[in-house]
């Protein structure tokens, strides 16, 4: 099967087997062909002692750290059908990752996320409130894997607004206007969780104004690092944005994604779990040998993807440490694993486009 084929699939409607069987034969197929095309993984790969003529199902493939895209150029794709290189976001002096997009690469991309956020949204756009401000995608020497996700859920948006101006002051006066233009219309929500956070939230209280974002749903990811320091719970910041702007709880939803492998995202569910899809799946691993743990038990996140085809992303090991919980069978009816990630492992570099501007403060 291949990549388009396997788009066409609904996102969480594979069970176990169902899902083992496409992964491990789309899983050989990128290996192989990035055994192939990209050399430094094929010395990777020999080091490794396996035979690329008889590969073992995808749990046993060999994943390569993340970190690796920060040292080497890694392409499985000729340098002249480079359409776009994508960065990840990073504090002052940290190395990025350069991750290189072919066409055919960024189209699937895009039809992974739309596949994804469809199941959460619906297939009809609707009114965009960015809670972000709009110098982020104007400032090209600021673009980076913030913009790169401001731009990527922005197809979801029929018509857009940014909720900050320039200064990362709140526009409220821009806000009104907005939300007067749309009364009564669902009004999707994007950002970052820090800045949701810290400029959204904050502001909204400072000011006293209170707009009505009964009928919104919100989808914010780039991590926790800096609201866990400051003891703010997911729940306790779902409670805190109903406070301010009357949006429920259940329709606010966090995601876990990097640039490393772009469009494949993992959707929190109402039930407040991160979802695999079938585009997709999480491994999770023990520190201290790399074996696989068992459910409930925490380690080292891994995290595998069918979209990279144009570099060997498909199988990376994350500096993550996270717990699966189950499989199959999430109270809110959606097949594939489900999980939560709990942090960072010591002394990794901050990352993640929330974490890193949270750095700042």
């Amino acid at each position: 099967m291949n990549v388009n084929e396997i788009l066409n699939i609904a996102p969480y409607s594979l069970d176990k087997e169902q899902k083992r069987q496409l992964l491990n034969d789309r899983l050989h197929d990128l290996t192989r062909h990035h055994y192939v095309n990209c050399s430094e993984y094929k010395r990777m790969f020999d080091a490794y002692g396996l035979d690329i003529n008889s590969l073992p199902d995808y749990e046993k493939l060999p994943f390569l750290p993340v970190r690796l895209f920060k040292e080497f150029e890694l392409r499985s794709c000729p340098k002249e059908e480079i359409v776009k290189t994508l960065t990840s976001s990073g504090t002052t002096g940290q190395r990025v990752s350069r991750i290189f997009l072919d066409r055919e690469a960024s189209s699937n991309q895009t039809k992974c996320l739309t596949k994804i956020v469809s199941h959460f949204l619906g297939v009809k756009r609707m009114p965009m409130l960015i809670l972000d401000s709009c110098a982020v995608v104007k400032n090209r020497a600021m673009f980076s894997a913030r913009g790169a996700g401001i731009l990527g859920f922005s197809m979801f948006g029929s018509k857009r607004c940014y909720a900050l101006d320039e200064e990362m002051e709140l526009d409220i006066e821009g806000m009104k206007a907005f939300l007067e233009e749309h009364k009564g219309e669902i009004i999707f929500m994007f950002g970052f969780t820090f800045m949701v956070w810290q400029h959204f939230y904050k502001k909204l209280l400072e000011s006293g104004y209170k707009p009505n974002l009964s009928k919104g749903i919100l989808i914010h990811g780039g991590g926790w690092k800096k609201l866990t320091s400051e003891k703010v719970s997911p729940d306790e910041f779902k409670a805190c944005l109903n406070s301010v702007c009357n949006i429920e709880p259940k329709n606010v939803h966090d995601y876990y994604g990097m640039v490393e492998q772009t469009g494949t995202i993992y959707m929190e569910c109402e039930c407040g779990y991160l979802h695999a899809s079938c585009f997709s799946d999480v491994l999770v691993r023990r520190s201290k040998d790399f074996s696989l743990a068992d459910v409930g038990e925490k380690g080292l996140i891994e995290v595998i993807s069918v979209l990279p085809q144009s570099y060997p992303g498909h199988i990376l090991l994350t500096e993550d440490e996270g717990i699966i919980f189950g499989e199959d069978d999430c109270p809110c009816g959606q097949k594939g694993k489900y999980f939560k990630i709990v942090g960072r492992i010591k002394n990794a570099e901050i990352r993640g486009c929330s974490d890193t501007y949270a750095a700042k403060f």
